[in-house]
């Protein structure tokens, strides 16, 4: 059993190599224009004048959008990623920040992003060192970018170009002077100030060099401050320009400056504000949501229900505490744990006579399940502060951690199976250290447990990651620790209570045949997973990964075939690293595959989600039904294949005219996180019911969910009318 629980070591190494891998952006190949299947970027030079010691030249990105594909300003709004430009210049060249020319709102149902669509010029200014004398400059960038449409993907390029130092470099004039005439500009004599007044920022602007002909749109450099959808009022009045800005509801700064571009119709670029703000801030998170200001915005949005434990001000952080302790102790009932737990279960058994070991046993893997709960949420903390749209369970989301995962219960099955014993092929150091410090493997098993665990979601568990994702870091952890220690209670309370240990069967002979019969759980969760990946990527990628799990299990059974010779051992040692080597090869460009989208996940009665969908069903009076799901989450599909796959419920939806609408999250998706996120919610499945109408409440329902519990939802909402 040792063998089999040493393979924790790798599982460590392999999760964190495919989480680093998952949040790379795919890279183009250097030189002057990089192309995508949804941008043209060019990497430009301007010096009409040459590049000469102690000027200014410029240099640029040029981003030509396809139709309806968009990047960012250096605010993206209620999501996205601001581009990133990360120069290479020889010694004493200084490169200045992004002069971000005018952005434009882009709407998208409840939200609003600030961006670019078409084509657009990032230009930055490089000062020249004045002992400059060579002939010419290479110019070297590497550029990170999102471009959404329906969906968001990150890209990125690598730019290289060399151009003369004496000749005039004016061929892009034309872009340049255009992008510098479309650049923000502070008005000369005016000023500004603002006070928080009823949820919003009363601002007031004076001495403008005319009165706005037409409505000023108010854009925030200054992220999680206002509520970018909303409308802001405004009024002209004896030379001042007073507007109404709706703070966010989930506002996580109180600047005392605020930074501010407004835009006024007939304008080629906006104006620059630095706005001090008078007075006090609201506590953040006591802001009330701002008034909707058009019939659609009611429509679509999806406030928190009064039925989830969504809003911090709600709900206290004892109880989230105790929400979480307790959803922690059911994940251990959702099948994407079995494999694991089966395996603590057994090294239990063997234990059963040696309370010493057991209870060593039990505090290691509840250290381990612990210490790997906080590590994973402090790394999704970071990522979301650093602007990623993730949620509970995003390592799942990546195709090469879920190869990754494949491949490590193939080698579990392949142990437990007895093709062969990986204490025998370590090295003789490792050996011997790991035979002193057996505990390790119990605290490297809880590690594992966690990482097939997250993907669930268990009753309890959605409200309190909820809460802990609008905490602060050290409360969120808090929530967080406290979720894997009501996971690794029960198999505590076993190793701890001698009456408990006693339940357990004695140890026998039976064992061996048992440990046999463990393989096919492992087994069966590598199908599950080239499922997820034949979701995420297509069914070639799913046959690549596969392929390579077949020549795992030949180079395994190379290893574990007793030979007569260490030169045959050798060669069979080799045969079987030459064939996997081979199989990564062939399945390596499968797995960058374009991602599967939500509407490929539609079908029969349910249609593909999106806030306009949902706008559209409402609009018209119609109850909405919305299952957020993933294919990588065990308990969504179980769910799908049961109560939401009931046809007498499929006929109580129709009797209703309720639209179903299936919202996919198997891979990256920032609109369903963000409304997971009004929603209380951070990870799948989720359920949400809408009435028909605003005055009918949304209603979150449970996690593990049941055809009775859907009735009586359908019970509460007033049929729609047919």
């Amino acid at each position: 059993m040792r063998e089999v629980t040493s393979l924790y070591k790798f599982a460590a190494a392999s999760l964190l190599l495919s989480l680093q891998f998952a949040a790379l952006p795919l890279a183009q190949a250097a030189g002057p224009v990089v192309v995508t299947d949804h941008v043209r970027s060019e990497l430009l030079v301007h010096a009409p004048d040459g590049i000469r010691p102690g000027k200014t030249l410029w240099l640029g990105l040029a981003i030509d959008h396809q139709p309806h594909w968009h990047t960012y300003w250096k605010n993206p709004g209620d999501s996205g990623l601001a581009t990133t430009l990360a120069w290479k210049l020889p010694a004493g060249f200084t490169a200045g920040e992004i002069a971000w020319p005018t952005p434009k709102k882009l709407p998208l149902g409840p939200l609003t992003n600030y961006g670019y669509e078409n084509k657009v010029l990032l230009p930055v200014p490089v000062q020249v060192p004045a002992g400059f004398s060579g002939s010419e400059l290479k110019i070297g960038l590497h550029a990170e970018w999102l471009v959404c449409k329906e969906i968001c993907l990150p890209e990125a390029g690598d730019f290289e170009l060399v151009v003369p130092a004496g000749a005039a470099l004016a061929a892009h004039g034309a872009l340049f002077d255009a992008t510098r005439a479309a650049t923000p500009v502070a008005p000369e004599g005016a000023s500004a100030t603002a006070r928080v007044e009823d949820h919003a920022l009363a601002i007031e602007v004076r001495g403008l060099p005319a009165p706005p002909s037409g409505e000023v749109q108010y854009f925030a450099e200054d992220i999680g401050v206002i509520d970018y959808a909303a409308k802001a009022g405004q009024q002209w009045a004896d030379g001042t320009l007073r507007l109404r800005v709706p703070l966010s509801p989930q506002r996580s700064e109180s600047p005392a400056v605020m930074k501010a571009l407004l835009v006024v119709p007939g304008q080629p670029a906006g104006w620059t504000l630095s706005i001090p703000v008078e007075g006090p801030w609201p506590a953040l998170g006591s802001a009330a949501p701002a008034p909707a200001t058009s019939a659609a915005a009611t429509t679509t949005t999806a406030p928190a229900p009064a039925t989830s434990v969504a809003p911090a001000a709600a709900t206290s952080f004892t109880l989230s505490l105790l929400f979480a302790f307790l959803g922690g102790a059911l994940l251990n009932l959702m099948p994407c744990v079995f494999p694991v737990l089966s395996l603590k279960i057994f090294s239990l058994v063997q234990h059963r006579d040696q309370r010493g070991k057991a209870v060593a046993g039990g505090l290691a893997y509840t250290a381990g399940v612990v210490v790997s709960f906080v590590a994973l949420a402090g790394l999704l903390l970071a990522l979301r502060a650093g602007g990623a749209g993730l949620g509970w369970g995003f390592q799942l989301q990546s195709p090469l951690f879920v190869a990754g995962l494949a491949a490590l219960f193939t080698l579990i099955g392949l142990n437990l199976a007895g093709v062969f014993e990986f204490g025998g092929v370590l090295p003789g150091a490792l050996a011997a250290h790991r035979a002193k410090n057996p505990l390790v493997d119990d605290a490297l098993s809880g590690a594992l447990a966690v990482a097939v665990a997250s993907p669930c979601t268990a009753p309890f568990m959605g409200a309190a990651l909820g809460v802990a994702l609008t905490e602060p870091a050290p409360r969120a952890l808090a929530i967080f620790a406290v979720l894997g220690l009501g996971m690794a209670a029960p198999y505590l309370a076993v190793a701890l209570v001698p009456a408990l240990g006693r339940l357990l069967p004695r140890p026998g002979a039976w064992m061996v045949r048992f440990k046999v019969l463990m393989a096919f759980p492992m087994f069966a969760t590598v199908v599950w997973l080239l499922w997820v990946l034949g979701q995420q990527t297509g069914i070639d990628a799913m046959a690549g990964v596969a392929g390579v799990l077949v020549a795992l299990a030949f180079a395994c059974w190379t290893i574990g075939t007793p030979v007569q010779s260490r030169r045959t051992r050798g060669l069979f040692a080799a045969a079987g690293v030459v064939v996997l080597a081979g199989a990564v090869h062939l399945a390596w460009p499968l797995l960058k595959a374009e991602p599967a989208t939500a509407q490929a996940q539609a079908s029969g009665d349910w249609a593909p989600w999106s806030v306009e969908a949902v706008g559209q069903a409402r609009a018209a009076g119609k109850p909405v039904f919305i299952d957020f799901t993933a294919a990588w989450c065990i308990t969504c599909q179980f769910n799908k294949r049961t109560v939401l796959n009931d046809a007498q419920l499929l006929k109580d939806f129709g009797a209703r005219n309720v639209v179903l609408l299936r919202a996919d999250w198997t891979r990256r998706d920032p609109a369903i996180t963000e409304q997971l996120a009004r929603l209380g919610r951070s990870g799948v499945p989720v359920y949400v019911l809408f009435g028909a109408n605003d005055s009918q409440p949304p209603q979150v329902l449970s996690e593990v969910l049941t055809v009775e519990q859907v009735r009586a939802a359908l019970g509460k909402i007033r049929p729609a009318p047919m």
